[in-house]
């Protein structure tokens, strides 16, 4: 019992760091504000671990998150705690996502330049069948209930924690390098391949490196170089 435990909360952990670094790195990165340029089949592989841990659709990701820069904190902001107050998009981010790709004149305004292929017409687009597929995975290998606490605890940690203290935390507390609104919690950066230098990346969006000062760590820049 205490081993399947163990074996499921690392398996979880694991999963969610894969989530985390493919969303840094490829999602945001380099598609959102083209910081840098991936070989083509390293950007394949970001998409499939997106695709396999958490259903997002590139585009929809990409144009959530420009309009975020667009109208930082400001009426338009897709997901502001200084808007909405900080609990509700601290503990419901996702809500919030959702709501603003209702309107299908975000993902053409603001994700025009990101172009489908056929990976995505057949595959990547099917968020649902990205989840789905990772939880079985999950559940072949840990068997049926230890997999769905993997994939439960995962979808919960990346949700509902790691992605809601970007958006929340980050533009609520922490300390600031630069004139704007988000700020820099240094833990968080750490769970979050560097996300949590929000304020250091509001400062310098087309900036592949997110850590500025000593002591600031951008565990995802090692990866990256």
């Amino acid at each position: 019992m205490l081993e399947s435990f163990v074996t499921a909360l690392l398996l979880s952990l694991g999963v969610t760091q894969v989530a985390v670094y493919s969303t840094t790195i490829y999602l945001h990165r380099a598609v959102t504000h083209r910081a840098l340029v991936l070989h083509p089949f390293a950007a394949w592989v970001f998409r499939f671990c997106i695709w396999l841990t958490t259903g997002i659709v590139p585009r929809e990701w990409v144009a959530v998150h420009r309009k975020h820069h667009a109208f930082t904190d400001e009426e338009g902001d897709p997901h502001s705690p200084r808007l909405e107050g900080f609990w509700k998009v601290q503990l419901g981010n996702v809500f919030y996502y959702i709501r603003t790709l209702r309107d299908p004149e975000v993902v053409r305004r603001y994700a025009r330049d990101v172009k489908e292929d056929v990976w995505d017409r057949w595959l990547f687009n099917r968020g649902t069948l990205g989840t789905l597929a990772g939880t079985a995975l999950l559940c072949w290998i840990l068997g049926v209930w230890w997999g769905l606490f993997a994939a439960g605890l995962h979808a919960v940690m990346y949700v509902f924690v790691l992605s809601s203290s970007i958006n929340g935390l980050c533009h609520y507390a922490g300390y600031r390098n630069f004139d704007n609104t988000a700020t820099n919690v240094r833990l968080i950066a750490w769970l979050t391949g560097g996300e949590g230098l929000h304020n250091n990346h509001h400062g310098f969006p087309r900036s592949p490196k997110f850590s500025i000062r000593r002591g600031e760590f951008d565990p995802a820049w090692p990866i990256i170089r």
